[in-house]
């Protein structure tokens, strides 16, 4: 069975020297009472979901069901291919992934809700664009996303992935700490630097709140995506430059699991509060209503 926290992740992976995506694949592989080869590739259609849908909607103008939202992710493709950012095509790549991700998700198109739909851009945009950067192969990237799986395990057993339970902070804020473990151990990072990297992105989102504009997973979560994205690739430099996490990463998830209960209901998904109130907000909610 997998066990309960971040803490006996790291004893384990200790006492028999594997990474946390091989302690991940074998806790899955005892469960599912499945092969290793049976294992693999089932997550690898979810890395050829992931891929696909980030192409398409970095490749063509999306446009989600409602209007809200649509055609950035091909913005920001062709802003990364004109060699004129100002952070780097590597991190636009990420951003325009992430954002064209959410966009499939929001026109019904095809993704792996890692670990919700609301937030289904930010795996992919982090293990695929960081894979093309530090020139793996697939298989590499599939046990990246056993290690991002392993990452919200321990999140779900001791918080929540819920929007409407904790918060933006539980959906972007989770999946951001998947990703940014799961790129510390592609980078050669030890678990001990990859739980660090989690816990420094819960710790620059906690409090995030779930406000989308007319109750859909559109605004502001698409752009959330494109943060968390960021946050996750820049925290993975933070970590393997040498800086570690003062707070553990089970205080973290502790933390923000705490801090998701006490946000007011408005806070979490019922489009009651936040953004979704503002005098635009709204606009958009009642023009929606009589489409």
């Amino acid at each position: 069975m997998f066990v309960n926290s971040a803490k006996e992740v790291l004893v384990e992976c200790a006492k028999d020297n594997i990474s946390i995506s091989d302690y991940t694949i074998r806790e899955e592989m005892e469960k599912s009472e499945q092969s290793y080869e049976t294992i693999i590739e089932k997550m690898k259609k979810n890395l050829e979901v992931m891929r696909e849908a980030v192409d398409y909607g970095t490749n063509n103008n999306v446009k989600s069901i409602s209007g809200l939202i649509g055609g950035d992710g091909l913005k920001l493709n062709k802003y990364a291919e004109n060699g004129e950012t100002l952070t780097g095509k590597f991190i636009v790549k990420a951003m325009a992934r992430a954002i064209a991700c959410s966009e499939v998700n929001a026109a019904m198109g095809k993704i792996v809700a890692a670990p919700t739909a609301g937030s289904c851009g930010i795996l992919p945009a982090v293990i695929i664009t960081a894979g093309e950067k530090l020139n793996k192969t697939d298989d590499e990237l599939i046990k990246a996303l056993f290690t991002a799986s392993g990452v919200g395990i321990v999140i779900a057993k001791n918080a929540t992935l819920s929007g409407a339970e904790g918060g933006c902070q539980a959906e972007c804020g989770s999946a951001a700490a998947m990703g940014a473990a799961a790129v510390v151990e592609m980078m050669g990072g030890t678990p001990e630097m990859a739980f660090d990297a989690a816990a420094i992105v819960i710790k620059n989102v906690l409090g995030l709140v779930c406000d989308p504009i007319a109750g859909l997973v559109e605004v502001p979560c698409a752009k959330r995506n494109v943060s968390g994205a960021v946050n996750a690739l820049t925290t993975a430099d933070m970590v393997m430059a040498g800086v570690k996490s003062i707070i553990p990463f089970d205080d973290c998830v502790a933390a923000m699991y705490r801090v998701g209960k006490q946000l007011p209901c408005e806070l979490r998904e019922t489009a009651m509060g936040g953004l979704a109130i503002t005098k635009t907000g709204e606009n958009l909610r009642k023009k929606l209503e009589h489409k």
